[in-house]
């Protein structure tokens, strides 16, 4: 596969992009969301960039669809980089409570101040960031228990933001989905495809789904064959385990012929889903 870079920068999202910029003097804590099946490729570096001095919290979503084991070495990673990282499931209660726990850890230097002043700590304001798709607005509503309140007296307060007030000890800042403006790195637009987190006009689902296929082959052979019942010889090159798949599947053309087309989207359609393997696309270099 070519690795030549893919380019996506919408309009609105440079505008928002900019937006976010211009209120990071407001916020006390930013809380970045990414895809724990991509921790890197879902991961937008200008974003990076421009909240390097803030206290910062990582939330790797979508738990459930990813190998516990895999995504260790990239909580590690974060830390490193003075993020305090939660790997969670966005719908469950318990870890919706540990993300709030580490906002108020890496806030505590903004309670400790007003207390040191003699004064009644306000509510923290986190801000909360992400590439589309990654479980923004589902953290956002768990967090709030869907309230659509708005924070009438903060500053900065506008149409083009809103502001959510959680509790006594939080508010909230949303903000639009954001991808880069471009990627370099052809394969972590590719990843991104196929978790889902967005579309790539000029790279075809063949490509996509022979990508995958690559990945379950050499590292989850016995997960592919499992999921599929496919036998050892089928697992031999792609044709025939496409074709495997179809049979098995009952994909077929007119006249009993094996669709494998069906096949290829059957394939990317199952591992969105979590279906056939939890795992990490991502590596750390």
């Amino acid at each position: 596969m070519q690795q030549k870079g893919i380019h996506w920068f919408p309009g609105h999202m440079k505008k928002a992009l900019r937006q976010i910029e211009e209120r990071l003097n407001l916020i006390d804590v930013v809380v970045e969301i990414v895809d724990a099946r991509c921790p890197i490729s879902s991961k937008n570096e200008y974003l990076e960039v421009i909240t390097k001095n803030k206290n910062r919290v990582i939330v790797f979503s979508k738990k459930d669809l990813t190998s516990l084991e895999e995504i260790k070495p990239f909580e590690e990673y974060y830390t490193s980089k003075g993020y305090y990282p939660v790997v969670c499931d966005l719908n469950n209660p318990q870890d919706i409570n540990l993300i709030k726990k580490a906002i108020a850890l890496k806030g505590k230097s903004t309670t400790d101040k007003y207390i040191r002043r003699g004064m009644k700590p306000q509510p923290l304001r986190a801000m909360i960031i992400g590439i589309p798709n990654v479980g923004k607005s589902t953290l956002i509503n768990r967090l709030s228990k869907s309230s659509s309140m708005s924070v009438a007296n903060t500053p900065g307060h506008t149409r083009s933001q809103q502001w959510i007030k959680v509790d006594k000890t939080l508010d909230l800042l949303d903000t639009p989905g954001i991808l880069p403006p471009s990627y370099e790195d052809k394969l972590s637009a590719i990843h991104l495809a196929l978790i889902g987190a967005m579309k790539i006009e000029n790279v075809p689902e063949s490509e996509l789904s022979s990508y995958l296929l690559e990945v379950l082959v050499n590292k989850y052979p016995e997960k592919l064959k499992e999921r599929y019942s496919l036998n050892d010889e089928e697992l031999a090159n792609e044709e025939l385990i496409f074709k495997g798949i179809a049979r098995r599947r009952g994909l077929l053309f007119p006249g009993n012929e094996l669709d494998v087309n069906k096949a290829e989207l059957l394939l990317l359609k199952e591992f969105k889903e979590g279906l056939i393997v939890k795992l990490v696309l991502d590596q750390l270099c």
